[in-house]
């Protein structure tokens, strides 16, 4: 295990279950593939969940009854269903029958109520889920809900992606340990206005709904909604986090919210790693800014805009680029102030063009796009606006002409 911040440490493959949690994922027939297509995660009793959805208008059944069952249970939740494959939205009335039968079945199998019960789904919009083969395979399923499944969930839930996300920290709290785990998938239509495409996180730790529904939304504001791939929201958006176990004291809520913020973020950094055609991670630091969520509101124009994306996957320190994008994004600013940086090179001094060698800066982001899925490939851009002491950090990737063939050829 390799320690990270706030003394927690990585969990090793095969240990990731937080306790009491249980997890499947097998193929039900639902891709034209063979792959893993259906998960299951099961929460002990007790549980308290809270979940975030797309803020779209147009949104699938599915994310409609989490939010209201969610909402009339006041966070009692014990069991999420998700599929990919088909998204099941803009599906009508088929839709929410589909959803309300997957549900209803998936909690007679488990001995709960029903309104315990959440679905979610990811795939190709306005196609409904092949619901025989759902249903027929939801026995399999279950039988398969193990604490050790956590990788076959995480790959279950995948479309377009090419690799799984997935992580599990651990710490001790007065000589208890507790775990956070968190899977995802996403890689395409990521802007989105509250979480990502499809994320779920659980903690063997109980923490009473009020407390928790703050922390969750804490650590959306600084991950899922700090991310970039194309400035597309899904129909389908949800983050899901579910807490279940013995309750601590209050006093140990910071090290838990630290811990739910790594997982986020690092769910949500893999997310824009991952985006289709992408090349490398861009992360865009602002310094400097009145406020944390003016400066996460800058990064993400920038993260987000096609010029600047295009330019890094060109490798071409276009810095005018950089400076419009922050200038779009709303935040005032005076340009005068502003310090700019590509990895190391000072770009602009107190707004006055620095001396820098545009051919190093280049051959800086040349070695980061290298083509391969490593989470280390980064280019970095700061941004000081020397105004006042607050920061935030977006995350986006290059856009390449990849990304023009992945989305030519799947069907919207």
């Amino acid at each position: 295990m390799s320690q990270i911040e706030t003394k927690w440490s990585f969990v090793s493959a095969g240990e990731e279950t937080p306790c009491g949690f249980s997890f499947a994922g097998i193929a039900a027939g639902l891709k034209d593939s063979k792959k893993k297509d259906l998960a299951l995660i099961l929460a002990p009793e007790n549980s308290i969940c809270s979940g975030l959805f797309t803020q779209s208008i147009v949104r699938a059944s599915c994310v409609d009854i989490c939010e209201q069952r969610i909402k009339k249970s006041s966070g009692r939740i014990r069991a999420i269903l998700i599929n990919s494959g088909q998204a099941n939205a803009c599906t009508g009335d088929v839709g929410i029958q589909h959803t309300l039968t997957a549900t209803r079945e998936v909690s007679k199998l488990l001995g709960l109520n029903e309104e315990e019960v959440l679905m979610c789904s990811t795939g190709v919009i306005g196609i409904p889920i092949k619901l025989k083969n759902l249903i027929d395979n939801l026995p399999n399923l279950v039988k398969e809900l193990k604490i050790n499944n956590f990788h076959n969930a995480a790959e279950a839930i995948l479309t377009t992606d090419l690799v799984e996300k997935k992580i599990t920290i651990e710490t001790l709290i007065e000589g208890r340990k507790v775990k956070i785990s968190g899977f995802a998938k996403g890689s395409g239509m990521i802007y989105p206005n509250m979480a990502t495409m499809l994320s779920f996180l659980t903690c063997d730790v109980g923490v009473e709904k009020e407390n928790w529904d703050r922390m969750i939304s804490i650590a959306v504001k600084k991950s899922f909604n700090a991310i970039s791939v194309d400035g597309e929201t899904s129909t389908n958006d949800a983050f899901v986090a579910i807490n279940a176990g013995k309750k601590i004291e209050e006093k140990f809520l910071s090290k838990i919210q630290s811990g739910i913020d790594i997982v986020c973020q690092s769910l949500a950094k893999n997310i824009a790693r991952d985006g289709e055609g992408a090349n490398c991670l861009l992360e865009v630091l602002v310094e400097g800014a009145k406020s944390n969520s003016d400066a996460i509101k800058m990064a993400k124009s920038i993260c987000n805009s096609s010029l600047v994306k295009t330019a890094i996957h060109g490798c071409d320190p276009n810095w005018g680029r950089i400076i419009s994008a922050a200038g779009n994004s709303g935040i005032e600013f005076k340009l005068d102030l502003v310090d700019l940086y590509i990895g190391d090179f000072q770009i602009l001094q107190r707004g006055k063009l620095n001396q820098f060698d545009s051919d190093k800066i280049s051959s800086y982001m040349r070695t980061k796009m290298n083509g391969k899925y490593l989470l280390e490939d980064i280019v970095l851009i700061i941004l000081k606006l020397n105004s006042g002491r607050a920061k935030g950090t977006a995350w986006g990737c290059d856009l390449s002409k990849e990304y023009v063939e992945i989305n030519s050829e799947y069907t919207t």
